[in-house]
């Protein structure tokens, strides 16, 4: 049985594969508009199955040695090394990502499970810890638990590597979880089904059910069966699966939206900064969360960056994953190109100034593409400068001070990333400290290592994803006191 088998058209419920029974829907090539595949949408009452087999595997699999559960975990990944090729096909043909991207995409999920199998071999250890205090009569300890029987709804746009984020630390803590991918790319998601079945896992402890938000998320969500929801995707859904997690005091993990800025001190390496602030924006034709899409120049540069950044603007190749030497896809659906074209008809309305690009790409007949865009001296009211757009679209401003830099970088809703450019490493590090974001890169390209935190402040999300904090975020913590 190859890959594309099992997740066209089925569920993956307690160990066995079966069809929805709720609508029919189609996944298109977001490169030829035309569809590549199909499911029934699962229902509420299937929903309800997976949790149910989610509780009932939940005793048995949080009992394990967490070296053990670390052993499942090595043998998904080797499930997926083992179908590496297929997954990138998948994931370029899904997504319309170049191949490095779809490739980094797939390596990033192994290097994430694998990382937390690691975090699981050490857990036991670490499991009771006495705590030291002077109360005659009393000692007490403190003992890391299994959160239970957890539910994850995931975004389109870094399908597998999203899902491993919350996976790898949920089964290495002990949880049960069940999983629901975007409904727009849910090929490579509905893969952990498989991965689980190679491995071994016991029934239900891994479970994916496939369907819309307003479907399949809100039975998961709103379910009284989990303990915790973890979401990824945009501020305005979280806020719902916040109210529904409220129903029941659901524990959520919400990483949601960005408007993230670079800022480019006038000492900064020119060439640097133009290829920095490009790959900030243009990664994955720009839809990810952290795209420093607010760029922050200070005046006395801003001419001489600005020409390279045309240059790198002209350097993009754009096209389909067969193209040779493309380095930009589509966006991944046509309400996505919907709304990315309707920021650039705000920008006309505003009487924004666009240097380059502004409209769909016109060398394509078919296909969700847009032109990289850039915009100068665009002021903070616009629409483009305050909202998240998810395209691959920059808007510069400028600085004179780092007082005023710092201002205004933080001067959104959003905290979710920022990027610094200068040859100053004081100063790199004091402004760091300064912005309100969840991850900070100084003069460096944006990764997300297994070992980092992921998350971010205000509005762009509650809790972190990776490192310790991530594991964290799957335990409970519970404290015994005793007579001494």
């Amino acid at each position: 049985m190859g890959a594309r088998d099992v997740i066209i058209e089925k569920n993956f419920c307690n160990g066995k594969w079966v069809q929805g029974t709720g609508a029919r829907i189609a996944v298109i090539n977001p490169s030829t508009e035309q569809p590549i595949g199909h499911f029934n949408e699962a229902s509420a009452e299937l929903v309800d199955d997976a949790v149910r087999a989610a509780n009932e595997a939940f005793p048995g699999w949080s009992a394990l040695p967490a070296a053990e559960r670390a052993t499942y975990m090595r043998k998904m990944t080797a499930a997926i090394r083992d179908h590496f090729e297929d997954l990138v096909a998948m994931q370029m043909e899904n997504c319309g990502k170049p191949r490095g991207e779809a490739e980094a995409d797939i390596n990033g999920s192994v290097d994430c499970i694998d990382y937390f199998a690691d975090r699981a071999d050490e857990l036991d250890a670490r499991r009771q810890t006495p705590i030291e205090y002077d109360i005659p009569g009393y000692r007490s300890s403190t003992r890391l638990e299994p959160m239970g029987p957890v539910g994850f709804i995931l975004p389109w746009n870094f399908p597998m590597k999203i899902c491993s984020w919350k996976l790898g630390p949920a089964l290495a803590a002990g949880c049960t979880v069940v999983i629901k991918p975007s409904e727009v790319t849910p090929f490579t998601d509905t893969f952990w089904g498989r991965a689980a079945e190679l491995a071994g896992l016991p029934a239900g402890v891994l479970n994916v059910v496939n369907g819309t938000g307003a479907v399949t998320g809100a039975a998961l969500s709103e379910h009284p069966g989990l303990r915790k929801i973890s979401f990824t995707g945009s501020t305005r859904t979280g806020k719902s699966i916040m109210k529904a997690a409220a129903e029941d005091v659901k524990n959520i993990g919400l990483e949601l939206g960005g408007k993230s800025p670079t800022l480019v001190f006038e000492d900064a390496d020119l060439d640097l900064a133009a290829r920095l602030a490009v790959e900030g924006v243009f990664y994955n034709s720009g839809q990810c969360c952290n795209a420093t899409c607010r760029l922050l120049v200070h005046e006395s540069i801003k001419d001489a960056l600005t020409e390279k950044l045309i240059e790198e603007y002209k350097a993009v190749v754009l096209g389909t994953p067969d193209t040779d030497g493309m380095t930009m896809g589509p966006l991944a659906s046509k309400a996505q190109y919907d709304k990315v074209t309707g920021y650039q008809d705000i920008a006309r309305e505003e009487g924004l100034n666009c240097l380059i690009g502004g409209g769909r790409a016109a060398a394509f007949n078919t296909g969700y593409f847009v032109e990289p865009t850039l915009y100068d001296d665009v002021p903070k009211s616009s629409r483009l400068w305050q909202e998240e757009i998810f395209g691959p679209v920059l808007c510069i401003r400028t600085f004179s001070t780092e007082e005023e830099a710092i201002a205004e970088a933080n001067d959104t809703e959003y905290g979710l990333a920022a990027s610094i450019i200068t040859e100053d490493d004081e100063r790199a590090e004091r402004v760091a400290a300064q912005l309100e974001a969840g991850h900070v890169y100084n003069n460096v390209s944006v990764a997300i290592p297994p070992q980092t935190s992921w998350g971010g402040f205000k509005q762009s999300g509650i809790g972190r994803e990776l490192g310790p904090w991530g594991l964290a975020g799957f335990l409970e913590v519970k404290t015994v006191t005793s007579r001494q």
